[in-house]
């Protein structure tokens, strides 16, 4: 058994294993997975189990994750996304990284922290993870929010300029200063110009043959990230710049998308050991004198930089909701942040480290519920807001209105929303669209169609539509808890509504039934088309909707009973 702990195998199989567990806890816990990797590292270190003992074999196993994180995020750089970003956001993005920043070193300077050390503490501190609230929004469905938009924007121009100042944590730079790193970037540009050269002479070529064979095609891209992270290591720079540019090298390759999906599984696995690595490194033994810089940077990530971002994004004329939602999304610390650190970390005391690791933890899990509760806790905070829209809003007033007064709302216009949008067209009915989308509602403002931007749950929103006039409710989103929210309103301000709502499954229909829907639309029983005619025959006959209820909640439960 001794034998065997001593081998590497054994440590890697570990940290796997457990790994794997707590990513398990954490899915049940509805957090996200990174944490558990980094609290299986400290479990498995010198703190508590003591388990990995080849941590010198780990270390370049967790740079190997570093260099795979930004080859894919390299491949994943689309400079045509970063143009539709627009200047609003771009510059909004540069101005909240310096204040972030400057507010982290001027913080350090102040807990008597040395100059290098609050440096990398305001770069810690800066920045925002791509990974988490990708993931997080994803699962909501809000990537294509006003405010998802805002928030994907700043986190491309974060991870273009945390690239950039990647080299700044090195020993390189360490070692040389502010004439190391003017040296660094005449380096960094014979690099990147080497990259060019060969992207417009030879990289067409190799991949055109490569991507004959998966396999080859595989096995090209990886050797691309490895040659260029020597090359970047011999010029001085951590193998992770020289794996960035070779992934933007690739990024414009027809089979990038095929290169990304195969990479990506190796990426996790070293991932995997990265974050649990960092774990590992994390000492107790001194945490007393830094308990209250913890205190102090958590309440920088989690209060005062989604204050920030949420002042920036208003400057830049979005509402108060938007601002909100944006900071929130963002209060937490990126992952390039973890491997700042990282490349810093002979330069930077071990409670430091430590601190690093655990500010990562919770201001992670703290993101999961800030994002998950955003709606309830901008209600509850909307008011306190106000102070902050000073600015023109660019957004607040998003929508078309007609002289015509609408009798039915529809709230989603979306996939099935644009059918029903159709179907109340033919029938001549004055509609009145609500949508989250800018793109959506730009699209109907152009068509002269009744539409204002907001979603469900925005009280602001709902005050606004006078629903005493209003005849039917439609609701396509595919939330159980907004479609109880908008029944529960709707009706109390008027009894006499007809509100349709969508569930995803039996169960929810069920639920609705009894918040009070009037009908409930299942996707997967009844497609968009039938739900046209279903909605025909409720406009021309009122009265038919209580037997039409009736009969298919009968439907329902038969369903049920049968274990559908």
């Amino acid at each position: 058994m001794y034998i065997l702990q001593n081998h590497l195998l054994f440590d890697i199989g570990a940290i796997i294993i457990v790994a794997t567990f707590l990513a398990y806890v954490a899915r049940l816990l509805k957090q996200p997975v990174i944490p558990s990797y980094m609290i299986a590292g400290i479990l498995l270190g010198p703190f508590l189990l003591k388990l990995v003992k080849n941590v010198e074999l780990i270390t370049p196993m967790s740079e190997i994750g570093i260099a795979f994180l930004l080859f894919v995020a390299g491949l994943e750089m689309n400079f045509k996304k970063l143009r539709k970003v627009g200047s609003v956001i771009l510059f909004g993005s540069l101005i909240q990284i310096a204040v972030t920043f400057g507010f982290g070193f001027f913080l350090g300077l102040l807990l008597k922290l040395t100059k290098f050390e609050s440096f990398i503490l305001g770069l810690v501190v800066a920045f925002s993870s791509t990974m988490i609230v990708v993931k997080l929004l994803s699962d909501k469905r809000e990537l294509d929010t006003l405010h998802g938009r805002i928030t994907l924007g700043t986190l491309l121009v974060q991870d273009l300029v945390v690239i950039l100042l990647l080299p700044l944590a090195t020993k390189s730079f360490q070692a040389h200063y502010i004439e190391g790193y003017a040296y660094l970037l005449v380096k960094g540009l014979v690099l990147v110009l080497l990259a060019v050269l060969l992207n417009k002479f030879f990289v067409d070529r190799i991949f055109k043959f490569a991507a004959k064979t998966q396999e080859l095609l595989f096995l090209t891209s990886i050797s691309f990230c490895f040659i260029f992270s020597l090359l970047a290591y011999s010029f001085g720079f951590s193998i992770a710049v020289g794996a960035f540019v070779s992934g933007m090298m690739l990024a414009n390759l027809p089979y990038h998308y095929d290169i990304i999906g195969r990479i990506k599984p190796l990426r996790d696995f070293f991932l995997t050991i990265f974050f649990a690595y960092l774990g590992i490194q994390m000492t107790f033994l001194d945490i007393k004198p830094i308990i209250i810089a913890l205190f102090a940077f958590l309440m920088l990530v989690v209060i005062i930089k989604p204050m920030i971002i949420l002042a920036i994004v208003n400057l830049f004329g979005y509402g108060k909701r938007a601002s909100f939602l944006t900071g929130i999304s963002l209060a937490q610390i990126s992952e390039f942040s973890l491997i700042i650190v990282m490349l810093a970390k002979d330069f930077i005391s071990k409670e430091l480290f430590s601190m690093t690791i655990i500010l990562a933890v919770i201001s992670i899990a703290t993101t999961t519920y800030f994002i998950k509760y955003d709606e309830k806790l901008y209600n509850k905070l909307s008011k306190y807001l106000g102070l902050i829209e000073i600015f023109p809003r660019k957004y607040h007033e998003l929508g078309f209105k007609t002289k015509t007064k609408p009798k039915i709302v529809l709230f989603g216009c979306h996939r099935m929303g644009t059918i029903i949008l159709k179907a109340l067209s033919k029938m001549r009915k004055h509609v009145l669209v609500v949508d989250f989308n800018p793109a959506v509602i730009t699209k109907l403002m152009k068509q002269k169609i009744n539409c204002i931007y907001g979603d469900a749950t925005n009280p602001e929103l709902l005050e606004n539509i006078n629903f005493k006039e209003m005849e039917i409710v439609i609701s396509t989103i595919p939330n159980e808890d907004e479609n109880e929210h908008l029944i529960k309103y709707a009706k109390s301000k008027n009894s006499k509504l007809l509100i349709l709502v969508v569930a995803n499954n039996l169960f929810e229909a069920l639920n609705l039934y009894e918040a009070g829907a009037d009908y409930v639309i299942l996707p997967p029983i009844v497609g968009g088309e039938r739900i046209s005619h279903i909605l025909s025959d409720i406009v021309k006959a009122r009265k038919d909707i209580k037997e039409l209820k009736k009969r298919h909640l009968k439907h329902l439960i038969e369903l049920e009973a049968e274990g559908t």
